[in-house]
């Protein structure tokens, strides 16, 4: 049998590699994270020309799987493809295992922007990121005074009612 390559056709390690590089995308794309897409796009990208176009088929690619798969089997199918994209300079964690939850807290503790930053985009799948998170602010709630968990709890009322937060409270 003769293996004929066309003009223009990748070799296959570059077509699996592509294969993980939009498996990736696709995967911050459906999860929303804006940083993790930007910094895959931009390390696939050159062009500022194309971007427009590659975001509208990224968009029509996670519909196709939002549509095709149950959100667990989907997520699955992502991660599987962005999995066997070879290791890079900056490497996206697609799996619960490596969503540092202990890092971001510490980074915000620090008020290390650059951490946290470089946490998020590094974290293409943030759902376990935030759970791990919550689950982190969940276990320091009894350690806080009373009144310090009111006062926040008010005021993150009043961002979301629009009620500014100077007049909650008030008679």
């Amino acid at each position: 049998m003769t293996v004929h390559k066309l003009a223009g056709e990748l070799p296959a390690q570059r077509v699996e590699e592509t294969k993980g590089q939009a498996a990736t995308l696709l995967l911050a794309f459906r999860h929303g994270n804006q940083l993790a897409f930007d910094d895959a796009l931009d390390r696939i990208l050159e062009d500022r020309s194309e971007r427009e176009v590659v975001t509208l088929l990224v968009w029509i690619a996670a519909e196709a799987v939002r549509k095709a798969y149950a959100p667990e089997v989907g997520d699955k199918v992502l991660r599987t493809l962005a999995r066997r994209a070879p290791a890079g300079p900056v490497t996206v964690a697609v799996d619960e295992e490596s969503a540092d939850a202990a890092r971001l807290i510490e980074a915000v503790q620090r008020g290390d922007v650059f951490a946290v930053r470089e946490l998020v985009a590094a974290t293409a799948d943030t759902t376990f990121l935030l759970g791990g998170l919550l689950q982190g602010v969940a276990m320091m709630l009894p350690l806080l005074p009373e009144e310090d968990v009111r006062e926040v709890v008010a005021e993150l009322r009043a961002r979301q009612s629009g009620v500014p937060a100077e007049l909650v409270g008030a008679p």
